[in-house]
């Protein structure tokens, strides 16, 4: 068992089983398998009295991505307080190629599907999926300096950070005031209680956390912004110390079962029987835009912020070594799938040729920075052989 949890805790393996699931469900979308896995998908579960009731589907991307969320908030807290983004010197450059890599992806999307019922898509290009990112670094990155490690890091959680904000700002209907407040007053208990860990671990203590989370879930989902809110702000209020093992015991379960299952459910989406021209703009302007926007505005807007501050030492990364980390940020997946959902909820049709341009656009950046990653490191093994 510490085998297996210690397995979905590196960088390599869960990417695979991500890819997989994602792989399935378009498959399985696309067999006989289709209706009776749609109609588990479409099935209501309610709490009485509570005015939830949600679908399956629902159940996954607001109840079980608000876990993955946790996470991530967990992982964005230590980041900026004690990681690569503690202070503004720290965070300058990867936040000007974070900036380009969000910029050029949403100028290319308007500009091939800007117009009518597609032009709400634009945010959905410009996420980078930390965990497929960082895998493929694993995989193919051997040799790198650590320096494009950091970088890269530091640029999916900028973009990480972005992408919530979209959620919260542009996704968030008929706001209720009354269930906000009360969720933040839920969060700032919950901030309270895990200050008392260090000194004390108590299972009362866990428990009424674990209470209170869910009761800030459920209000933030009652409150009209997205329900995986919830789990940011929890993230981010939790002291560090139980954060980090929180984190620790939950990695394997978020990255074996949690994105898995929800690869799997967002992937589920019948591929169209049309030609390539009849295909909707919003597929071909997110599976350009990943791509090609995040390795332009990733590269570009990074040139320049390597040359802020660099005029007496050659700059950290080569102009090379950021287009591969753009290369790496092209890869969409697990956000970009969430606002596919989000910025098409009420077209059907465009939504499943949105999410099929998310897979499409996030596996040729997949591939192209495998290959370009690989080459990087080759390079730099040769150069250090060299120098040895």
């Amino acid at each position: 068992m510490s085998d297996s949890r210690n397995l979905l805790r590196t960088q390599q393996f869960p990417a695979v089983l991500l890819l997989l699931a994602a792989g399935l469900g378009i498959l399985f979308a696309n067999l006989p398998t289709h209706d009776p896995i749609a109609t588990v998908l479409d099935f209501h579960i309610a709490i009485p009295g509570t005015g939830i009731d949600l679908s399956i589907a629902h159940w996954i991307s607001d109840g079980l991505l608000a876990v993955f969320f946790f996470v991530v908030a967990m992982e964005l807290q230590y980041e900026l307080t004690r990681g690569d983004l503690s202070s503004f010197r720290k965070a300058l450059q990867p936040a000007i190629a974070a900036a380009g890599g969000v910029v050029v992806p949403i100028i290319i999307y308007l500009l091939i599907a800007g117009g009518g019922d597609t032009a709400s898509g634009w945010p959905i290009p410009t996420a980078t999926d930390i965990a497929f990112a960082l895998g493929v670094l694993a995989v193919f990155g051997k040799g790198l300096p650590t320096a494009v490690r950091v970088f890269l890091l530091a640029l999916a959680i900028l973009d990480d950070i972005i992408g919530i904000i979209f959620i919260a700002v542009l996704f968030a209907h008929d706001l209720n005031w009354i269930y906000l407040v009360l969720a933040v007053i839920g969060v700032v208990v919950f901030g309270f209680l895990s200050r008392m860990l260090p000194v004390k671990r108590s299972g009362i203590i866990i428990a009424a956390m674990i209470v209170i989370g869910v009761l800030v879930w459920a209000l933030v989902l009652l409150s009209g912004i997205h329900a995986t809110i919830a789990g940011v702000m929890l993230g981010l209020a939790i002291a560090q110390s139980p954060s980090m093992r929180a984190r620790h015991a939950l990695d394997p379960w978020v990255n074996g079962g949690i994105l898995p299952i929800f690869a799997f459910a967002a992937a589920f989406v019948v591929i169209p029987a049309v030609s390539p021209s009849e295909l909707s703009p919003a597929f071909f302007g997110i599976a350009i835009a990943l791509p090609v926007g995040k390795i332009i505005g990733i590269t570009a807007f990074g040139w320049v912020a390597m040359r802020i501050g660099a005029k007496e030492k050659a700059p950290a990364l080569t102009i090379m070594d950021l287009v591969a980390a753009g290369a790496l940020g092209g890869i969409g997946f697990t956000v970009s799938l969430l606002l596919s959902n989000l910025a098409f909820a009420d077209d059907a049709e465009i939504r499943a040729q949105a999410i099929l341009g998310v897979l499409v656009g996030s596996l040729i950046a997949l591939v192209f920075s495998g290959i370009i990653v690989s080459s990087r490191a080759a390079w730099h093994r040769r150069v250090a052989a060299a120098s040895s």
